[in-house]
């Protein structure tokens, strides 16, 4: 199962974050959220995709932070369509080797309408299925994981909202069920903080120890 830690903010922490070896560093290009990035990221390992998280921006605007941060993916937070997903994924990236990988986050709570996730089959690598809430994101709870019961598709996704080290059981009860089938990557922010953006990193390796 793969690790995202999301909302880093502070150069000093991510470098320390770093040295857990999460697959994916995610950096909040929404000037909205306490964890908003607005400085350099610091050097990191390769093994770790760098990930700019937007909300409702422009094709342009991330195509910038793209170049600026080398960034390897894009966490769409908004209400962006499936024909925005496909500009950009249609996109000329400058100095760029390979392709962006693009992660589309769709909000749950007690139910949800799958089909909605039809038209984003084929513009989209990832979908991040996170708790509705009245943020974007980092609401900090859970939604009702039962709910993927429904998934109707076989494209991975990751698992978000609201998880935190007292969520390890209940993971790994999720892990041995058929609706995590597709579940690729589990997604941590605030639970897991001192401060928005300042990560606890002893309670990062708690977690990771006990998955």
């Amino acid at each position: 199962m793969k690790l995202k830690i999301c909302g880093m903010k502070y150069a000093d922490n991510m470098i320390e974050v770093a040295k857990l070896q999460p697959d994916y560093l995610g950096f909040i290009f929404y000037n909205k959220s306490a964890r908003f990035f607005d400085s350099i990221i610091p050097k990191l390992p390769n093994t770790i995709k760098k990930t700019g998280v937007f909300v409702n921006a422009t094709i342009s605007d991330i195509l910038n932070k793209i170049n600026v941060h080398q960034l390897d993916a894009v966490q769409l937070h908004g209400d962006e369509s499936p024909e925005f997903c496909k500009t950009l994924r249609d996109a000329e990236i400058n100095s760029r080797s390979h392709q962006i990988e693009i992660i589309k986050v769709f909000s749950i709570k007690n139910e949800f309408d799958f089909s909605i996730l039809e038209s984003f089959e084929d513009v989209c690598d990832y979908y991040l299925f996170d708790t509705k809430g009245k943020l974007p994101g980092g609401n900090g709870y859970t939604f009702n994981w039962k709910v993927l019961k429904n998934y109707p598709f076989t494209k991975p996704f990751f698992l978000s909202g609201g998880i935190g080290i007292e969520e390890v059981e209940a993971l790994n009860s999720f892990f041995k069920t058929q609706e995590s089938k597709y579940c690729f990557a589990i997604d941590v922010n605030s639970k897991f903080e001192l401060e928005p953006g300042l990560k606890d990193i002893e309670l990062l390796k708690e977690f990771k120890s006990q998955l």
